[in-house]
């Protein structure tokens, strides 16, 4: 019977991971230009043969050097808006018509990471107000439209906690107009990758900035997926994140990248120009394996949720990370859902993800 379940979950995760027919296999880039303005490089590009050398050396000091990496200035021109710009939806293509309908409140404001996409350098979160001092910064999946996490929000907002659903970058609104797919935030241009992991862990802690100021003192991230990967990140840069849930947790972003059923196209974009262990190191400054030092500086309480038949973020890879707080004496929870990665998102397993997610929270603050 576990072997019947085994292979039904597995034929069903796949159909899911294989329905979308627009996935782009784009040529193998170092996307040095990225790099440029990131602090400790100030222009000076990595050199020397072989490039991938350099580039490896280059992710080491950025993660030695985290903190100023992923320093930033709080923006200055915060503000709510009550009309929903065009969304990029699976459903309503640009049109975002749900939301429009019910001219949902919108924090607005420009990243303090600019990137050469006018789309993407005004960040748009959707707003969930709740009374009294608790809020949780919500951080959707790689590809999420503009509906993704809302009933997430809604489901804090009922058990007393305000939510701020971020749109990532490359994402939904932010989605540059010649991209079907949030491309540009994971892809085989390698420093444009990392640049954008950049963006979105600033952009969270900007995020923080703001609820601070309307009084929210009890703040907490949950991510999914790639949502998870950057919230570990910011979690492990600033300590008022205290109640943090990882929505199917990993450990090195190219080990993902690499055996991952849903990023099959990316690994063949750059398999014949980089090795496994290259490009894990080549992305190791986006990585949350790198930052467990750092994130064990802060005290704070965390939920790791994996699936039992995940074909995207492989289960070893979670259990991983589980075996690594238990290491650090992390104080942490798991769940551990009977399905895969894109099935979480079904019923009846949307339901038991989201029942351990609110209740997490509840309970953690």
């Amino acid at each position: 019977m576990r072997k019947r379940y085994q292979r039904w979950m597995y034929d069903w995760e796949t159909r899911l991971t294989t329905r979308d027919t627009n996935r782009v296999v784009r040529p193998f880039e170092w996307g040095l230009e990225w790099a440029r303005a990131w602090p400790g490089v100030d222009g000076r590009l990595p050199a020397g043969e072989p490039l991938a050398g350099s580039f490896r050396a280059l992710n080491r000091a950025l993660v030695a050097e985290s903190d100023r990496f992923f320093a930033y200035r709080t923006p200055a021109d915060f503000r709510l808006e009550r009309h929903v710009p065009a969304h990029f939806t699976a459903r309503d293509g640009r049109a975002g018509l749900g939301d429009a309908k019910r001219k949902a409140p919108y924090l607005r404001f420009t990243s303090p990471v600019p990137s050469p996409y006018e789309e993407n350098n005004t960040v748009s979160a959707r707003w969930f107000p709740a009374r009294g001092r608790r809020a949780v910064v919500l951080l959707p999946q790689w590809n999420s439209d503009a509906e993704g996490h809302n009933a997430l929000g809604k489901l804090l907002n009922l058990a007393g906690i305000a939510a701020l659903r971020l749109s990532m970058p490359y994402h939904d609104v932010r989605m540059p107009r010649e991209l079907e797919r949030a491309d540009y935030a994971v892809s085989s241009n390698l420093a444009r990758t990392i640049d954008a992991a950049r963006q979105a862990v600033i952009e969270v802690r900007c995020c923080l900035d703001w609820l601070q100021q309307q009084g929210y003192t009890n703040l907490g991230i949950l991510g999914t997926s790639l949502g998870s990967c950057y919230a570990f990140i910011a979690a492990a840069h600033d300590p008022r994140l205290r109640v943090c849930a990882f929505n199917h947790a990993s450990t090195y972003f190219a080990d993902v990248v690499w055996t991952g059923q849903s990023t099959r196209h990316i690994r063949a974009g750059v398999e014949e120009a980089i090795t496994r262990d290259e490009l894990r190191d080549c992305w190791l400054a986006i990585s949350p394996m790198a930052y467990f030092d750092k994130f064990q500086r802060f005290p704070r309480k965390s939920l790791i949720v994996y699936a039992t038949y995940d074909l995207t973020f492989l289960p070893e890879f979670s259990r991983q990370v589980v075996a690594e707080f238990e290491r650090r004496k992390l104080e942490h929870e798991v769940a551990v859902l009977p399905c895969g990665h894109y099935t979480t998102g079904e019923s009846p397993f949307k339901y038991v993800d989201a029942y351990k997610l609110i209740s997490f929270f509840r309970r953690s603050f």
